[in-house]
């Protein structure tokens, strides 16, 4: 690599377009899927455009343990593919660049994205996706209403489930109710309405939400039935201290805390090997970098010139779901307690590990 440090600084100065590229290309392919869910934030939620791209912001950021990999494929197969079709790899050669002198930026490379993709699964997707959870958690209480589908039973609320035959978005007025409250298990309540009205906490936005039942009964089944009349009810949805409690997901949790909760005896026995299957995850999508910078490198060098330079990208793709096929079926495997966490997850990355240096050596012959 010293010797042929001209070598080195050209092929990295390649590759770092390509990938911030790929991280650009695959971030708003990932947020075309979730168009739709976007879409209904706006129309239904109608949340600000300033919210919106908060909640894209946070999203691409959980996003990234899964980018990175797929990126780095796109950036080695895109430099190689293209040097491969413009004869640059036999100038190389002629020159006296030996083999190892055009893999080693790859590699290195791939070890710094390794580095990256650590860092980023274990600290800043967590705290991506965290507040991503906070921040959807407060529009569902700042738009309830839009939390409530008509003619669909509601469980989103503390400890109830909300029935509206009719439902104003806007307005937050509510038809026909029907609410099922079991914060009392040996007395629930059932509570009819014809209709309600969504009043949000003005001062305190996000915080907490209150339903005002008009002209309903409540009745109440325990030792007998209780039917009571009222003008008035108030219910409130949501609780703001158990929203401030609320656990964090797996995939909120950094690297000191899953290792805490995977450590910790009282953890239940499910949570713990949601957790450790968490952990194996982070690790391996990191490690993949490694094992598609090889794949990248064996394929980027196959020299075909009728597949044209933008074979690189269709490869990449290729290679993508492939990958992402095996991966989800071992995940499954694990889930289903047909093979361990440490196992199952990395198998994929063992598998095209072997692949990619089957296809680097043919290469190379």
């Amino acid at each position: 690599m010293l010797k042929n440090k001209r070598v080195f600084i050209y092929l990295v100065t390649e590759m770092l377009p390509s990938f911030l590229l790929g991280v650009l290309v695959f971030i708003c392919i990932l947020l075309m899927f979730q168009a739709l869910r976007l879409t209904e934030f706006i129309l239904v939620h109608g949340i600000k455009w300033t919210v919106l791209l908060k909640i894209m912001g946070f999203m691409s950021i959980s996003f990234l343990p899964m980018l990175l990999p797929m990126s780095l494929l796109f950036a080695v197969l895109m430099t190689y593919n293209r040097l491969s079709q413009d004869s640059e790899i036999i100038a190389f050669r002629s020159a006296g660049v030996n083999s190892w002198s055009l893999i080693l930026p790859a590699v290195i490379f791939a070890v710094l994205v390794t580095f990256l993709s650590t860092q980023t699964s274990y600290y800043l997707a967590p705290w991506g996706n965290r507040q991503f959870e906070v921040l959807i958690n407060k529009l569902g209480n700042t738009k309830a209403a839009a939390s409530i589908k008509e003619g669909t039973f509601s469980e989103s609320f503390f400890d109830l489930v909300v029935y509206a035959n009719k439902v104003e978005s806007k307005s937050g007025s509510l038809t026909n109710l029907f609410i099922y409250d079991e914060k009392q298990p040996d007395a629930p309540l059932t509570i009819i309405a014809p209709e309600g009205q969504i009043i949000p906490d003005e001062t305190h936005p996000g915080h907490s939400v209150l339903l005002r039942l008009l002209r309903g009964q409540i009745h109440r089944k325990a030792e007998s039935h209780t039917v009571i009349n009222f003008e008035s009810y108030d219910i409130l949805l949501n609780d703001p201290i158990k929203l401030e409690e609320r656990q964090k997901s797996a995939g909120s949790l950094t690297l000191h805390e899953l290792n805490i909760l995977r450590e910790n005896p009282l953890t239940p026995a499910e949570q713990r090997f949601d957790f450790n299957i968490e952990f194996h995850k982070r690790s391996a999508l990191a490690f993949a970098c490694l094992v598609f910078s090889l794949i990248g490198v064996a394929f980027g060098l196959v020299n075909n010139r009728r597949s044209g330079k933008s074979s690189g990208f269709i490869l990449s793709v290729g290679f993508i779901i492939l990958y992402w096929i095996v991966y989800l079926s071992f995940e499954s495997a694990v889930r289903g307690g047909n093979l361990p966490p440490w196992l199952g997850i990395w198998i994929p990355n063992f598998l095209f590990m072997v692949f990619g240096i089957y296809r680097l050596k043919k290469a190379w012959d």
